[in-house]
């Protein structure tokens, strides 16, 4: 069965491009589109839906507002915030709204199809610099928000090595192991090896515990 998306973008030409970008994909079906996000919820009320992929910036309600009211409801539609910018605010807020992805317009096509097949799946997805960001601002609430105590008592970034703290946000990103030895230069066991050993320190067991557990690392 076909992964549904529903696009929502208020600019057409947009929609057509990623229309266009999909098209061949046997396993991804186009099956509506929406101008802004209160068409884009009327949409997933009357229809079966997997994935939807919604612009920040629209009129009447934009796409970070309609993925906060749409996970406000019982549901099991994923959704990915498109923009033409890497603004940490517009990330940040998109997060905390539920979106299970943030990409870029300049998205190539191999990365655009992944982000929909890894969040159909239920876990995350971010480009590599957008989730640098989210780390970096996860880093910068777990200091200022420690008190000496739980300085003391929480294990200073889980005893995660300067490697592991490397192959962190590309994991996070939704890099595999083979794309990640060949950002670092390193053999794809050897990222393995950093990859068990890092999981099994912060006691997680998928990506979506490992983005949860990210929010406790300190910086040393």
């Amino acid at each position: 069965m076909a992964i549904r998306v529903l696009l929502a973008d208020d600019h057409s030409i947009v929609r057509d491009g990623i229309k266009y970008l999909l098209e061949e994909e046997k396993d991804i079906k186009i099956i509506g589109e929406a101008s802004n996000g209160q068409e884009a919820l009327e949409f997933i009320n009357n229809n079966e839906l997997d994935v939807l992929i919604i612009d920040v910036r629209m009129p009447k309600m934009n796409g970070i507002e309609a993925v906060g009211v749409l996970n406000e409801k019982p549901n099991t539609v994923k959704s990915i915030v498109l923009s033409m910018h890497d603004s940490e605010e517009y990330i940040l807020k998109s997060i905390e709204a539920g979106a299970s992805g943030y990409l870029l317009k300049d998205t190539d096509k191999k990365e655009f199809i992944k982000a929909i097949h890894t969040v159909y799946k239920g876990d995350k997805y971010f480009s590599g610099d957008i989730s640098n960001i989210i780390v970096a601002n996860l880093l910068k609430k777990s200091t200022e928000t420690k008190t000496p105590a739980t300085e003391t008592a929480t294990p200073s970034n889980f005893g995660l090595t300067k490697k592991e703290k490397q192959i962190l946000p590309l994991i996070l990103s939704g890099k595999t192991n083979a794309e990640i030895s060949e950002i670092l230069q390193n053999s794809k066991r050897t990222i393995e090896t950093h990859r068990f050993n890092m999981m099994k320190k912060m006691n997680v067991k998928n990506l979506i515990e490992l983005s949860a557990k990210a929010a406790e690392l300190q910086l040393n």
